[in-house]
């Protein structure tokens, strides 16, 4: 990992992080594995992008993912999202399932959500970073502990955000969050594996909007831009 290049809101809270010795080791890793040639997702420059796209001060909602993806050209720093010419991951397809039915908005021709990650969601993986075709390869090397600080931050210094939690790692990853000062949204995972039970009809979207509309915040715009 070269010098950490990051959001400066987002660099201001977690420079002491940086400092840790587990992130020391993470770096030497990371380091070690791109030495040995391995092809590692997203690119470096894209490692920390969720932050960069949503500044600590503007975070709305924090839409909590695992991994990045694994095949060439899909991981671009965001959950769940992949870049414009990619396909739309099955995940994602039953994302814009629910939001047509909860808000009526029909799917998007792509998989590209920084138009989300413009307007305050954070799309933060746990993990961030992953091996070439190799799924959960880089867990358990430090990234959860930096992505818990990343969500003790805004659960203890802002106040109105909407945490998104699908499925028993999201959930478990997310139990400390303060429920008098948050909202949290819990569901199964829109996986393919599991959508059907209990994912579809949970209305996030429209959940969301409402408790921000609530207090003041503007509602997310859901719809994504058609792409040239």
């Amino acid at each position: 990992m070269p010098e950490v290049k990051l959001e400066p809101s987002w660099k201001a809270m977690l420079q002491d992080e940086f400092e840790k010795e587990y992130m020391q080791v993470l770096r030497s890793f990371l380091r070690a594995e791109k030495s040995q040639g391995k092809r590692i997702y997203p690119d470096g420059g894209e490692i920390f992008r969720s932050m960069d796209l949503t500044p600590f001060d503007q975070v709305k909602v924090v839409i909590l993912g695992q991994d990045p993806y694994h095949g060439p050209g899909q991981a671009h720093g965001l959950s769940f999202s992949v870049r414009p010419d990619v396909r739309i991951p099955p995940s994602l397809v039953n994302m814009y399932k629910e939001l047509e039915t909860d808000l009526g908005i029909p799917p998007a021709s792509h998989g590209f959500l920084e138009h989300w990650a413009n307007q305050g969601v954070l799309l933060l993986n746990s993990v961030l970073t992953v091996e070439h075709k190799q799924a959960a390869s880089h867990q358990g090397r430090g990234w959860e502990a930096f992505t818990d600080r990343i969500i003790a931050l805004l659960n203890e210094r802002c106040e109105h955000i909407v945490f998104i939690l699908w499925g028993s790692y999201a959930q478990k990853k997310g139990r400390f969050i303060d429920q008098q000062r948050h909202l949290v949204l819990k569901s199964v995972h829109p996986s393919p594996l599991s959508s059907y039970r209990g994912f579809f009809g949970s209305k996030p979207f429209s959940q969301t909007n409402q408790y921000l509309s609530q207090h003041g915040i503007e509602p997310i715009d859901w719809q994504l831009p058609v792409l040239p």
